[in-house]
């Protein structure tokens, strides 16, 4: 470390800790300036609590459970920055309380996630999953009129939950396959967003739609939206496609819509208890499973990182973030409004 580096180091200060490796160039970046040290495990509450005791930033993932007992023992914590979008892991009011900011990267994994969306729609419609199964065991015997029919998704309608960011990007995508596209939201339809589908309300998106596509926050409002009631409310034959939060659906719910309909298959990259997933939904070939991937590409991780680790810099040189997420973001009532 040269002489101007310790300075700047001396100037600024502080201790950053991250729970995980994130892809370079991000953490290596703040190393000049700041202390960081970068957990080899998984913390459980207690293992981050003691490790945020001397900490001035704390870089979390999704799964890492940042709770009012962990920001209490973070003393000196500034600032929570989260490798990803959502939210729900950390105790926001209990940040606001301390005076600690919590960011995320918005933005950077919409394209990705929206690409993860239409690809589980893809392999559901045309029995991707049970074709590579199929042709890797070596029971593939030749073209057969009747073999591993699917169906067209030309002339479907598509039901977006959650018109956001990425819920306009699904729509852009879904469109292009000749799909119909109809979404329930919060927000009034943006008529100059040629993007941005017509409302409908909640209960006629679920009786329209061939496939419903989830893109909410997870809070006690979209905790369970999806459950026995609602599958119930689904068109016959349809299917339930989230890239969003695990918990929105009951996944006990979904695998007896399954099963006795109306669904006809699910596309699923996060689940209620991850990273476990019920026996009845690995044990069926309606059901695509990814591990929770639907930013997982080299160009968006590495946005992602750079984003984290700015927002890091700037709070702890005294400077805003570009990227706070509000407080009460968790506690918006939705299920009233759909």
């Amino acid at each position: 470390m040269t002489h101007s580096q310790e300075e700047t180091r001396e100037a600024a200060g502080g201790v950053v800790v991250a729970t995980h490796a994130l892809p370079e160039p991000s953490l290596s970046t703040l190393e000049p300036d700041f202390e960081v040290r970068v957990l080899t495990i998984r913390p459980s509450e207690a293992q981050l609590a003691a490790e945020v005791a001397d900490a001035d930033a704390l870089i979390t993932l999704v799964s890492d459970p940042v709770t009012e007992t962990v920001l209490a023992a973070g003393k000196k914590l500034k600032i929570v920055g989260q490798y990803g979008v959502g939210v729900d892991n950390i105790d926001r009011a209990a940040a606001a309380s301390r005076g600690i900011l919590v960011t995320n990267t918005p933005n950077a994994l919409t394209d990705a996630t929206a690409d993860m969306t239409l690809a589980l729609l893809l392999a559901l419609a045309r029995r991707i999953v049970e074709g590579d199964r199929l042709v890797r065991s070596g029971s593939f015997s030749g073209w057969e009129p009747d073999l591993l029919l699917g169906s067209d998704l030309k002339g479907k309608t598509f039901g977006v939950l959650g018109p956001g960011r990425i819920g306009r990007a699904v729509t852009r995508r879904a469109r292009a396959f000749g799909m119909t596209v109809i979404a329930c939201g919060r927000s009034p339809r943006d008529e100059g967003d040629p993007d941005d589908p017509p409302r409908v309300s909640f209960d006629e998106l679920l009786r329209r739609s061939d496939v419903v596509s989830i893109h909410l926050p997870l809070n006690e409002e979209t905790r369970h939206l999806f459950n026995a009631e609602t599958f119930a409310k689904m068109k016959a034959g349809s299917w339930l496609l989230n890239t969003s939060r695990g918990a929105i659906v009951e996944e006990a719910a979904l695998a007896r819509a399954l099963a006795m309909g109306p669904l006809a298959g699910a596309g699923l990259d996060v689940y209620e208890n991850e990273p476990a997933v019920g026996a009845a939904l690995l044990d069926s070939d309606r059901v695509v499973l990814m591990p929770h991937a639907g930013s997982a590409t080299h160009e968006t991780r590495r946005e992602m990182a750079r984003m984290v680790v700015e927002d890091v810099r700037r709070v702890l040189s005294g400077e805003k973030p570009l990227r706070a997420v509000p407080p009460e973001s968790g506690r918006e009532r939705l299920r009233a409004e759909l």
